[in-house]
């Protein structure tokens, strides 16, 4: 038996009622909110042991030797110990594989110490080593492991480049992150 095809002029319209489609929509909704929240608590979760995380954006014509960048990190538990690290967000035409800086830290007994370090940024090949989408790199770098604050109140890092150039290009951003170490 040969079936007659139906002519094009015959249109097959499938209706589906717009109460399922509403319902469908908002079940999709509510699923992409439990997701999103469920990331945002793992996010949150990771970084609870953080206690001071601050960033100061560099201005774009470059980082002058003469800029000094101030943190106060607050401090009020001495009983734990912390995990001092300095973040360097680069760009990609920052022309150098390393960078030093000059830190200076003040305890809330006005009591100052100073220190260099070197920092890589790239490394023997030029590819950058912090985490990065292409246009901006982060670095984390551990100043200070297993620290104990030894009195509670303010305490103040400055941060100071330590390259030759008088005028330093390709830094974004420079901060300081201090986190309290877990007992285990």
């Amino acid at each position: 038996m040969i079936r007659k095809l139906p002519n094009m002029d015959e249109k097959l319209i499938m209706r589906v009622p717009s109460d399922n489609l509403k319902t469908n929509y908002f079940r999709m909704k509510i699923k992409h909110l439990i997701i999103v929240a469920l990331v945002a608590c793992g996010f949150w979760a990771c970084n609870k042991s953080d206690i001071y995380t601050q960033y100061i954006t560099l201005r774009e014509n470059g980082w002058s030797k003469d800029s000094l960048y101030t943190f106060d990190v607050p401090v009020t538990d001495t009983t734990f110990l912390y995990n001092v690290y300095i973040n360097i967000r680069n760009r990609s035409e920052y022309p150098y594989q390393n960078l030093w800086l000059f830190l200076r830290n003040t305890s809330p007994d006005k009591k100052t110490t100073r220190d260099t370090i070197e920092c890589y940024l790239a490394d023997d090949y030029g590819k950058w080593i912090g985490s990065g989408n292409g246009a901006v790199y982060e670095m984390p770098v551990l100043y200070a492991k297993n620290l104990k604050f030894h009195k509670a109140g303010t305490y103040r890092y400055q941060v100071g480049h330590g390259m030759r150039d008088k005028i330093l290009a390709g830094i974004n951003d420079i901060g300081v992150r201090v986190e309290k170490v877990e007992n285990k």
